[in-house]
């Protein structure tokens, strides 16, 4: 049978993408101490790796296809495709930032004043590359981890991802940000040579960009009098127009439509104001484009 190997990043994106795989309709199962989850698709192995060691096995070969970070693929240099941008990250749907922080009391107050001061980070290259498109001659040093703490008393200023209020807590302050991030569904490059594959990894990101997109979408059905669908129609945004369908009653018509989740808590109040009956809000699996 034909398969594909797929790398699911271990760690911090971990259950982030095991819900992502599923509300794109693919049942992953990881056991204790297991390297090697199981998932419903007998065309699809499963693979668990942390998410910088994912682009080198995609380069070479020993995985078809992987999710990782922007910032991971960078650093490795790995030469790989970028199938898909999913937007997702580990406490939520955005981007991670990779920034230099300093100590709040410091006097480093912007990039030129790292000039000979020394930087630690996980992402060595991406800081470096940075640090010399700027112009600016610092030491960059690998820090295995925990690298907030390291300042003041090791290094002058770290490099750090930052998603939610770490830096803060850890009493830093952002000076400047490198890149940002999202996760990527890559490939390997021959894989994508065989049709077979090529077509198995294009469905895959179909179905995740599916589950992405109904990430921030609920669906609305309603049945509004005839005499009053311009109003409801003024009230609505979707994805495209509004679908329309005749009841049995031809003085009545019912109206479903994707819209953005935020704005339902405003909108429904308002759509019963215009008439509309049996409003009912659903939520979406996924949003094919």
């Amino acid at each position: 049978m034909n398969k594909i190997k797929l790398g699911i990043p271990k760690g911090s994106l971990q259950e982030a993408t095991l819900e992502l795989f599923k509300k794109a309709g693919f049942n992953i199962h990881i056991s204790e101490r297991s390297y090697k989850p199981t998932i419903d698709d007998a065309e699809i192995e499963c693979l668990l790796i942390r998410a910088q060691e994912i682009p080198k096995y995609v380069e070479k070969g020993v995985l078809d296809v992987g999710l990782s970070g922007k910032d991971w693929i960078t650093e490795t240099r790995a030469e790989v495709e970028e199938v898909a941008d999913l937007v997702y990250a580990k406490t939520g749907f955005g981007k991670v930032r990779l920034v230099l922080a300093v100590p709040e009391n410091s006097k480093i107050n912007s990039i030129r004043d790292l000039e000979g001061k020394r930087i630690a980070t996980e992402l060595v290259n991406v800081t470096k590359d940075y640090l010399k498109k700027q112009k600016v001659d610092a030491e960059v040093e690998f820090s295995w981890g925990a690298t907030e703490v390291k300042v003041p008393e090791l290094v002058d200023a770290i490099s750090e991802l930052t998603e939610t209020g770490s830096l803060r807590a850890n009493k830093l302050k952002i000076i400047d940000t490198i890149l940002e991030s999202t996760t990527r569904l890559i490939a390997n490059k021959k894989s994508l040579q065989d049709s077979w594959k090529k077509a198995k990894i294009g469905e895959l990101a179909l179905l995740l960009n599916g589950a992405l997109n109904a990430e921030s979408k609920v669906g609305l059905k309603m049945n509004i009098e005839r005499k009053n669908l311009n109003k409801v129609l003024l009230l609505l945004s979707s994805l495209k127009n509004p679908t329309i369908s005749e009841l049995t009653d031809k003085n009545w018509v019912a109206i479903e439509v994707i819209i953005d989740e935020k704005i339902v808590r405003e909108i429904i109040p308002k759509l019963k104001q215009v008439g509309a009956h049996g409003i009912i809000e659903y939520p979406l699996n996924k949003v094919v484009l």
